[in-house]
């Protein structure tokens, strides 16, 4: 019986799915962003929000730790020099997993695993609207003509404050 355990094996033995998730996070790091099956996904996530936690702490006990999950140096260094600072005032949820419709060969359930703070859609200063207020102002009006009644209305003032300057 498997009560209470609660890691996916993901039809591998140990060793395959210990491989599978240390060259899926090395690609995650390296690229910010993969897509991979939901289950993969998910495993993965669970994998990774450790090892960028540990991350944030640029002590060598830190690194050996890291190094000896993903035997790749060069790995490490992207993860300690770009991602530990990126992420260090975030307190958790590094990774964001997105489902992305159903693969075409087999129907598997895919999905796309990024970096939460290296993703510029999702960015709180795009976001941000010119007010500053954070929401957008729609108007309501009445009978069409919106954009002709705003063109002719802007146009209207720049022939006003043209002509204010010529006298």
């Amino acid at each position: 019986m498997r009560h209470g355990k609660k890691v996916n094996h993901l039809g591998r033995k140990t060793a395959h799915r210990k491989a599978l998730l240390r060259n899926l996070t090395l690609a995650l790091i390296e690229h910010k962003r993969i897509n991979t099956t939901l289950a993969k996904a998910k495993a993965l996530r669970k994998f990774v929000e450790p090892i960028v936690t540990r991350s944030k702490s640029d002590s060598m006990h830190s690194r050996r730790v890291v190094f000896s999950y993903l035997q790749n140096k060069e790995m490490i260094k992207e993860l300690f020099g770009v991602i530990g600072p990126k992420v260090a005032d975030r307190p958790g949820g590094y990774v964001r997993v997105i489902k992305t419709g159903f693969r075409k060969g087999d129907g598997a359930e895919m999905a796309m695993v990024e970096l939460v703070d290296f993703n510029e859609v999702y960015s709180v200063e795009k976001t941000e609207n010119k007010t500053g207020t954070g929401r957008r102002r729609r108007r309501r009006g009445g009978k069409g003509g919106g954009t002709a009644a705003a063109a002719a209305a802007t146009g209207a003032a720049t022939v006003a404050a043209a002509t204010e300057e010529e006298e």
